[in-house]
């Protein structure tokens, strides 16, 4: 006999052992069961973030696939991906990233200035071939920048590195549409810097929240 003398009760040891095993059972199925609990969760908690990516996407492909000129339904695909990727990288909303690319090309295949910026982002071969290697780009050449893919990875990162260089996104949304070396010396000579490029861009990226972000 197992005696138990604060509660005064007197087990026989199987049933001891009974009571024992009972309790390790529950207990196991206790630490189970919370297991699966934060395991079912985190699982709920990865698919509603799945399905937020997919709803955003699917806003990112009805505005490029509304404005595009020139682009194939796969070839929209894969620029609803980049979009989506490379904003996300440098943590712009993807919107703003296709408000640039609407203010810059009208979003139209093989856009070039007559200074030379070329495809989506309008993209100088100079910077194009500065920020290549750490944008991840094989560089050849200026046709290079008329690759879609390739112009979104160089253009997002060109505006990032402007934004770290000036900390503000209106200066590096100018330095990037009138050049780096232009905006300082605007900055330098305490001259009121230019508003027009700015106001499209953010005047487009109203209009894209608006229509396509619910």
């Amino acid at each position: 006999m197992i005696q138990f003398e604060k509660l005064g009760i007197f087990l026989s040891k199987p049933v001891a052992f009974l009571i024992v095993l009972i309790y390790l059972l529950q207990s196991g199925l206790l630490v189970y069961l919370i297991r699966d609990k934060i395991g079912l969760e985190k699982q709920i908690e990865y698919q509603q973030v799945r399905i937020n990516e997919l709803e955003e996407k699917l806003q990112i492909f009805k505005a490029i696939d509304d404005f595009q000129i020139g682009f194939n339904d796969s070839e929209v695909r894969r620029l609803t991906d980049v979009i989506y990727r490379e904003s996300r990288k440098y943590r712009y909303d993807p919107m703003f990233t296709l408000a640039i690319i609407l203010t810059e090309s009208s979003f139209k295949r093989g856009q070039k200035s007559p200074v030379g910026a070329r495809g989506l982002m309008q993209v100088v071969p100079f910077v194009g071939e500065d920020v290549a290697l750490r944008a991840g780009v094989d560089w050849e050449g200026s046709q290079t920048l008329f690759e879609p893919e390739s112009n979104i990875k160089l253009g997002t990162l060109h505006l990032f590195e402007q934004v770290l260089k000036f900390g503000d996104i209106k200066k590096a949304l100018l330095a990037y549409n009138i050049g780096e070396t232009r905006l300082r010396g605007l900055i330098r000579g305490n001259k009121p810097l230019p508003k027009a490029y700015l106001d499209r861009v953010m005047q487009n990226y109203q209009m894209l929240k608006e229509t396509y972000q619910v």
